[in-house]
């Protein structure tokens, strides 16, 4: 195997690794939320430093391969997507600590808002399935995390609906925490489809 090939291995276990470090953080933001676990939380808000630190580091491996193999157009864009990629998770793990400092001061569980849940649950599966179709170059699996976004789009639309009503039976700020929660995981879901346009690019030098 040439060096390079096994470099591009290399960038492909690191994103892996990245990528479970951010599936996990959404996981266990769910989690803290549905069980108002403040503890959870604040465990998610302290692990932000290590997907910042996984930014850092592939960042600088992707420049060193730029400079050092002079890749050909298709393994260009493999590196350049890369490169974009890991801003979109950094961001994403970024919006995991924003919900877990939420649930740290919010009062009360939204046990009532399936609506929430599921977007988490989408917005994992989005992340996942977004790195692994680059991994795999697997340009199905990309376009379909990218027709994915529009579920995140109605559910938050859900959100909005069901709080119309808790605004009626709760206090405000409750609702407009719940309101804020609900927003992060929808931006969540857009950076998980940006990942997957980038890895539409990738592939076919076209972004989705």
């Amino acid at each position: 195997m040439r060096r390079f090939d096994k470099q591009m291995t290399e960038l492909n276990d690191m994103l892996l690794e990245m990528a479970a470090v951010v599936e996990k953080s959404i996981t266990l933001t769910s989690q803290a939320l549905i069980e108002h676990d403040v503890d959870l939380a604040k465990k998610v808000i302290a692990d932000e430093a290590e997907v910042e630190l996984f930014e850092k580091e592939i960042e600088a491996f992707c420049l060193k391969l730029l400079l050092q193999q002079q890749p050909v157009a298709k393994d260009l864009r493999l590196i350049s997507a890369a490169l974009k990629m890991i801003t979109d998770m950094e961001r994403i793990g970024d919006q995991a600590a924003d919900i877990s400092e939420i649930i740290v001061v919010m009062k009360g569980s939204p046990q009532k808002l399936a609506h929430i849940p599921k977007m988490a649950t989408t917005t994992v599966k989005m992340v996942a399935e977004s790195i692994d179709a680059y991994v795999k170059k697997d340009l199905k699996l990309a376009k379909s995390v990218i027709k994915h976004d529009d579920i995140v789009d109605e559910l938050f639309d859900n959100v909005k609906a069901d709080l119309i009503e808790l605004i009626r039976t709760e206090n405000a700020e409750y609702a407009i925490d719940l309101l804020m929660i609900a927003k992060f995981f929808e931006r969540i879901g857009d950076h998980a489809c940006n990942i997957a346009k980038w890895v539409v690019y990738s592939i076919t030098g076209k972004q989705g």
